[in-house]
């Protein structure tokens, strides 16, 4: 191990594809990036190419290697975190999709898991998975292209398709078909896994149409998962895999939030609040998800979450849908020319409402505007909307659990923003403390990973070269704040009561 002086881990987002390098010390010493296509075939649908998600993964590996020189003799391991409820449907026999990746974001089964919840299934699903039946979740999408990507049926009755989330897409094309296995916290997002039994639950697997077998074992993150064969990535040298844990679980323990109560915000795409609840999962109710947080040396820690489905993404459409800006440098000046949102709100419903609401026929709407109103007051109100989800989700979550959330660690691409940091604090009146470095889910991947496989000795060495960041304490008059966020339940109101 002496000789393994680097981590790399994968980074899958929805977005795009991050490859990080780190060394002894935890610094990332290499970062490359490469944005992927995103494929809308009709309104409320959204896919990936999981064939160019991988591509992309190789080629920035490899970029990332060369910049700094280094082959992979060097490497002590991959890890990956990922996109978690995206799902993808293979040929096991040619290692290609039968359709592309439906994406968390995609509505097309709405429908479908309406027709279950008015049939009742929904309790079931709830009291053994942690989830309300949404098309937010995997099984649903799964069952969607087994009913409808051609040839798959045909398939699937020959014993030919695998079934499985973006970790295990990636596992298998690495492995080149040698492993087929995914980590509890994506399991646990499929709306098929058990989360208290630790296992597929036959009966929901009927319930979707979904074989168990079709399906990947499960094992705790920080376990070896198999080593690289694709020879196009690291030729001859078999890189082992470990640290394989979803996006916001793996943020979750790169902001060290390891004792009760502890919680974070990692503000991408979307967002997801998590709070750490121990070894004991927390019934859900009143739209909060019950998660595995991580499974670690064989025990489970458990956490609640509240999904916010647009957040990030908002200010990327106000970018490149509508052209308000052309640069976050841009954006930010225009912010510094207004002090108010003069009553406009922006309800980014683009593909329905996450927690409390869960309403996946909810549209998006601009309220509040009058003639006086322009691009900045519109990109506040974008802003802005993603710290008032957050409010709603944090408010469910002490609610639901008696816990009080006394700090709110955050991390994600958007939590470089100061502007939004400070509103958040403000919002929530209590201290948000943004990590310096904010790919938390890459480096929560790779501690889990590293410790795992021996690079790191202990917990508490990674604790050490943790730094905590910037604090950010909320300077907002009590009124000012109940003010606002009256006028942004009043206009979630008005979408959400259409």
């Amino acid at each position: 191990m002496m000789d393994k002086a680097y981590m790399l881990v994968v980074d899958q987002s929805t977005s795009g594809t991050k490859v990080l390098i780190t060394d002894k010390a935890g610094t990332i010493v290499a970062r490359r990036s490469k944005e992927h296509t995103q494929l809308y075939p009709r309104p409320g649908w959204v896919e990936h190419d999981p064939i160019e998600i991988y591509n992309n993964v190789k080629e920035t590996a490899l970029q990332a290697m060369k910049s700094i020189e280094i082959g992979p003799e060097s490497l002590a391991a991959l890890t990956i975190t990922n996109q978690r409820e995206t799902a993808v449907l293979w040929d096991r026999t040619t290692g290609l999709p039968v359709y592309p990746a439906i994406v968390w974001q995609c509505q097309r089964t709405a429908d479908k898991v309406a027709a279950l919840k008015a049939s009742g299934y929904e309790e079931a699903v709830l009291r053994k998975t942690g989830l309300m039946l949404d098309p937010y979740f995997s099984a649903a999408k799964w069952t969607w292209m087994i009913e409808h990507a051609a040839g798959a049926s045909e398939k699937l009755a020959r014993g030919e398709l695998l079934a499985g989330t973006m970790d295990s897409w990636l596992i298998w094309k690495l492995t080149r078909g040698s492993v087929h296995a995914t980590d509890y916290t994506n399991a646990s997002r499929t709306s098929l896994f058990d989360i208290h039994q630790l296992k597929w639950d036959e009966q929901l697997c009927r319930l979707f149409g979904v074989p168990a077998e079709l399906l990947p074992e499960v094992r705790s993150s920080d376990e070896e998962f198999g080593y690289t064969e694709d020879p196009e990535l690291f030729g001859d040298i078999r890189v082992p895999i470990t640290g394989v844990i979803g996006d916001s679980q793996a943020a979750l323990y790169g902001n060290q939030c390891f004792r009760i109560g502890m919680g974070k915000a990692t503000y991408g795409t979307g967002t997801s609040v998590l709070m750490n609840v121990g070894p004991n999962p927390v019934p859900s109710r009143d739209g909060l998800v019950s998660a595995i947080a991580w499974g670690k040396g064989g025990k489970i820690t458990y956490a609640v979450e509240a999904v916010i489905r647009t957040s990030g993404d908002s200010l990327k459409w106000l970018r490149d849908n509508l052209g308000l800006f052309r640069t976050f440098t841009e954006m930010e000046e225009l912010l510094a020319g207004i002090t108010d949102n003069e009553g406009v709100y922006l309800v980014p419903a683009f593909v329905g409402l996450g927690a409390p609401y869960w309403n996946p026929y909810a549209r998006a709407a601009i309220t509040g505007m009058n003639r006086s109103t322009n691009k900045a007051h519109i990109i506040r109100a974008a802003l802005e909307s993603i710290a008032y989800q957050v409010r709603d989700a944090v408010t469910l979550m002490e609610q639901s659990t008696g816990i009080q959330l006394d700090q709110l660690r955050a991390d994600g691409g958007a939590s470089d923003n100061e502007t939004l940091m400070q509103f958040q604090a403000d919002m929530l009146d209590t201290t948000v403390i943004k990590s310096e470095i904010s790919e938390l889910s890459a480096l929560g991947s790779v501690y889990m990973g590293g410790v795992g496989i021996g690079f790191w000795h202990s917990l508490e060495e990674i604790t050490q070269k943790h730094r905590i960041g910037i604090k950010y304490a909320p300077k907002m008059q009590k009124q000012i704040r109940d003010a606002y966020y009256a006028g942004w339940k009043s206009a979630v109101a008005s979408i959400v009561n259409r």
